[in-house]
């Protein structure tokens, strides 16, 4: 069954149907997959295969379009009628001359879209250029314009239903980054903490299992921690090193995400100085957010705080968080920096992700908020320090 009650969807539809009409267009196909789960429900490991949703301008169901063998999950998991689901042929998948989008594309034809104005996902990481390349001969009187990020507008702006879910979440993360903390020691290989961690992360709380992410546990440890996208490896942890932990808890795909760092030994004066000018950063940030206040507010304020103990960061602060699915947990649409004139809404939910990488070492602290009537929300909550372990 769906994550939601059905209503839950109709809101989503209704609020994304009235931005394809500012846009122009008769119709939207809808393939991220967290996109198509948040407008129908639909949940299930399928998306290294084309699939989409149709979503038209009318006031009427969705359809969806995926392999034959994966019809029966958008039955169990969506809300969408039966007659609103199709299946193509296996021999679609993977083959040499035969491609999927042109089963859709005799969908949207049939449906009356052949000369219609269709919008896709042009830089969604499931839209291929073969995918538009096949619409584009099989639909030659279509008008196709790419609509991308256009249902993540929808998203970033969450339900209170979504809310509770990443409240969730956070009760996972908040047990999981514990669990973390406890794990990185001297001696241990960064494998056996990660298979720990991802344990944590699926098992999640008594009240509430998890899933597994859309990114995997950022174990970033020794001169990994100078670097925000390093890969965990067989190394074991050193003494007198950083270990920089990137997690999240995941329920029915929203994220609630989490950095803290473990420092193994006694950590040097300017390891202390930067976890403290770091957490009075964040402080600074943090006491900006409230409705009407810009994305690119939080970042100068957080700019401004670290510049006077003479630290900089030239990368962005954070990003929209919620639903979705590998290989990324953001919602792709506002970032808290310079230059982002996002005004914020209540429940807005930011992943304020400081991390300061420096030359062979780092420190990493973040945080997930939600923006409030008056305020902000910490959706989770361990303590936020270097962690110290000797």
């Amino acid at each position: 069954m769906a994550a939601f009650p059905g209503d839950e969807y109709e809101r989503r539809l209704e609020r994304t149907r009235a931005r394809m009409a500012e846009s122009g267009l008769d119709v939207l196909l809808v393939t991220d997959p967290a996109n198509m789960n948040y407008l129908t429900g639909y949940d299930a490991w399928s998306f290294y295969v084309p699939q989409a949703v149709v979503l038209p301008l009318g006031n009427e169901p969705p359809h969806w379009v995926g392999r034959a063998m994966d019809a029966e999950s958008a039955r169990l998991t969506t809300v969408l009628p039966h007659d609103r689901i199709h299946g193509y042929a296996d021999d679609y998948v993977e083959h040499p001359v035969k491609h999927p989008m042109q089963y859709v594309a005799e969908l949207l034809a049939d449906l009356g879209y052949g000369r219609g104005r269709i919008g896709y996902e042009g830089d969604a990481y499931s839209f291929t250029a073969r995918n538009l390349q096949v619409l584009a001969r099989e639909l030659p009187e279509a008008r196709l314009q790419d609509a991308y990020l256009l249902v993540n507008w929808v998203r970033t702006v969450k339900s209170p239903r979504e809310i509770e879910v990443m409240r969730q979440a956070a009760r996972i993360v908040e047990r999981v980054m514990r669990v973390a903390i406890e794990t990185v020691e001297v001696g241990r290989r960064e494998c056996d903490a990660a298979a720990v961690i991802s344990e944590a992360q699926i098992r999640g709380t008594e009240e509430f299992g998890g899933q597994v992410p859309a990114n995997p546990p950022a174990i970033l440890s020794g001169d990994n921690a100078g670097t925000p996208h390093a890969a965990w490896s067989d190394r074991p942890f050193l003494p007198d090193t950083a270990t920089c932990l990137e997690l999240s808890g995941c329920r029915h795909r929203y994220h609630c995400a989490m950095s803290r760092t473990v420092w193994l030994g006694m950590p040097p004066d300017h390891v202390r100085r930067l976890a403290d000018a770091t957490a009075e950063g964040m402080e600074a940030a943090l006491s900006v957010v409230e409705p009407g206040a810009l994305c690119q507010d939080v970042e100068r304020a957080w700019r401004e705080t670290i510049g006077r103990r003479g630290f900089s960061k030239p990368s962005r602060i954070g990003y929209s968080i919620g639903l979705n699915y590998p290989p990324n947990w953001a919602d792709h649409t506002a970032s808290l920096r310079e230059g982002d004139t996002t005004v914020m809404e209540p429940n807005m939910t930011f992943h304020l992700m400081l991390g300061m990488w420096m030359e062979g070492w780092g420190f990493e602290l973040s945080d997930t908020f939600r923006v409030t009537e008056s305020g902000y929300e910490l959706l989770a909550d361990v303590p936020r320090q270097l962690f110290v372990k000797g």
